[in-house]
């Protein structure tokens, strides 16, 4: 029930306006993402790196309506990868892409064309692009511009929700040679006949998954800070022999640091999810939707003010 409270909240233009406004706001953004601008981005993934960690950077913002914002999400990833390369943060350092952000729900073909652009500069930055999913809505999309875009970067990287009725069907077709799938929980409201509602279907949803990827011949990327699933995905990990460069673990920027650098040290690629940009609203609502315990963060944040 607070999960569907929080997601409420995240469409809500009152709170949203209450919570841009409210003194604590800056003390709790700071901790989960990087900042506004690109050099923010920059200076928290130069930081990461030199941590030993590997970084995976999106630009916040999924609302674009026109051509012309569509656009200028394209132009700010280009400068973002340029910036990267200049800074010698490649290839550890990725970004990660909603191509609702590049006119999907528009212009298909404009989202196609938008991600195109941004693989290439990538590949010219010498790193890679993964494409985030988003509501049920747009996964068969999402999909398809995948596919056309692996005929030239194969590296592209896809992402997979658990709590999604269909996805044990979808590892089983990404789970191929060189294909790089992120597995994460879900953080959208979807409806019973799409998606798991209840925590013990999405966790058992995501073993299931999480063992066809290890399995089939792909790359998984283990996105979740579940302890448990994290010991499992550890486990599976060894019963299928896969040696610690055949799979990473990817975690939220400021959510469980300590146990990114456990993993890290116990020699395991650890990529960080870095968000930037001015649109962190949404984004800050979904990440506490997945884990209602972050709400301590903000209760604690009110306390230091007052």
């Amino acid at each position: 029930m607070l999960r569907s409270v929080i997601l409420a909240a995240s469409r809500s233009s009152r709170i949203e306006r209450l919570v841009e406004t409210a003194p604590f706001t800056r003390d709790v953004v700071r901790r989960f993402v990087a900042g506004t601008t690109t050099d923010d981005a920059l200076r928290a993934t130069r930081q990461l790196v030199a941590d030993g960690l590997a970084v995976s950077i999106d630009h916040l913002g999924e609302d674009t309506v026109s051509g012309d914002q569509a656009t200028a999400v394209r132009d700010e990833y280009l400068a973002l990868l340029g910036g990267l390369a200049e800074a010698g943060l490649t290839p550890p350092a990725e970004v990660s892409v909603k191509l609702s952000a590049l006119g999907q729900k528009f212009d298909e073909r404009l989202a196609r064309e938008n991600a195109q652009a941004i693989c290439a500069a990538a590949a010219a930055a010498g790193t890679t692009v993964t494409l985030d999913m988003e509501d049920h809505t747009t996964t068969d999309s999402t999909l398809d511009i995948l596919a056309e875009l692996r005929k030239d970067f194969p590296g592209t990287g896809a992402v997979l929700q658990a709590y999604l009725r269909r996805t044990e069907a979808d590892c089983r077709e990404l789970a191929t040679p060189g294909s790089r799938v992120r597995l994460c929980k879900g953080a959208y409201k979807e409806p019973e006949s799409v998606a798991y509602q209840s925590a013990r279907e999405v966790d058992k949803s995501y073993v299931r998954c999480l063992n066809v990827l290890l399995a089939g011949q792909g790359y998984p990327m283990i996105a979740t800070h579940d302890p448990r699933l994290i010991a499992i995905a550890e486990d599976r990990s060894r019963w299928f022999d896969r040696t610690p460069d055949q799979f990473e673990f990817q975690l939220l920027y400021g959510v469980r640091p300590d146990e990114q650098a456990r993993l890290a040290e116990g020699g395991h690629t650890v990529r960080v999810y870095l968000p930037y940009g001015t649109d962190w609203y949404g984004y800050l609502m979904r990440r506490l939707a997945e884990r209602p315990a972050n709400l301590a963060f903000f209760a604690r944040a009110v306390a230091t003010r007052r």
